[in-house]
């Protein structure tokens, strides 16, 4: 507890300001709908931040500790407390066994079906007014107080062996609603300037991926087109009509050899060759002769 200065009770300007102290690796980044800002106090029974909605006021966020939130009566001596209150202090409640009581109009339900069903119940929790104040501090303090009786007077004369709450030790936060996760809703605190850090480096990314790509395909070798091959109708038409020297292919030499030893055998396009004359030492065709026969 945050002990308050001596000269409060007669000072008559502006109470004290509450200390506020950085959020743990362990504490949630979000309760229902509060976003979590800093700490005030904390005792065994839970924590008190500072937290706001979004576009909302600051809020004093009480939330109960595992081990009180797994208490049905540390629950109900919570719920009691919440309920002794104003209705303009309490902004809203959720939790385990919140939702009776005079304060249950400020009670919140679960928003989704991604809740702690299958498991242990959500801790209780309480949003409260907050000033900025030592005193609200203080009162936050007192709740979690008559949570866990540290501060209740014994009812009646000490003896016998000292007793403890079963959970005293169970310091940690009761369970809360894990879904949605917080960061990617979570653009309050993203301004402007962000924003526009994070678009020029995009662009200078997509800028050095175009250059590194023009330059690795710049310097590539020309490649020549493959030349055609000529089919077999082309190459032997080639020799009769062209006047540029072609080489001599293995078929045609085996095809004139074919026909030397075969003879002289006219084709269908030669002249006739009863109308040839002969010249020189070849003979030309003989005197038909007559069919001994007729």
């Amino acid at each position: 507890m945050v002990p308050m200065s001596t000269h409060d009770a007669d000072a008559t300007g502006p109470g004290p300001i509450a200390a506020h102290h950085p959020l743990r690796d362990e504490d949630p980044a979000r309760v229902d709908g509060f976003w979590l800002d800093s700490r005030l106090t904390a005792t065994p029974a839970g924590t008190v931040f500072t937290a706001h909605e979004t576009g909302g006021d600051a809020v004093m966020l009480v939330l109960l500790s595992e081990g009180a939130a797994a208490d049905p009566a540390a629950r109900a001596r919570f719920a009691g407390e919440i309920n002794a209150m104003h209705i303009d202090t309490v902004v809203a409640r959720g939790g385990e066994g919140q939702d009776d009581g005079r304060m249950a109009v400020r009670f919140r339900p679960a928003e989704d079906v991604a809740d702690l069903a299958a498991g242990s119940p959500r801790a209780p929790w309480a949003a409260l007014a907050f000033d900025g104040s030592l005193a609200a501090v203080i009162e936050s303090d007192r709740v979690l107080r008559a949570v866990d009786l540290s501060m209740s007077p014994p009812l009646s004369r000490p003896s016998g062996p000292g007793y403890r709450l079963h959970w005293i030790d169970r310091t940690q936060h009761g369970p809360t609603r894990p879904w949605p996760l917080p960061w990617p809703g979570r653009t309050d605190r993203a301004g402007w300037i962000t924003m526009l850090v994070s678009f020029l480096l995009m662009a200078l990314l997509t800028a050095l991926a175009i250059l590194l790509a023009i330059l690795v395909f710049q310097n590539q070798p020309p490649v020549d087109a493959p030349q055609p091959i000529p089919s077999p109708m082309e190459a032997s038409g080639s020799g009769s009509g062209s006047g540029s020297p072609q080489p001599a292919s293995p078929s045609g030499t085996a095809s004139a050899s074919a026909g030397e030893s075969q003879g002289n055998v006219p084709g269908p396009y030669d002249d006739d060759p009863s109308m040839a004359d002969p010249d020189g030492n070849e003979s030309g065709p003989a005197e038909p002769t007559v069919n001994p026969r007729l």
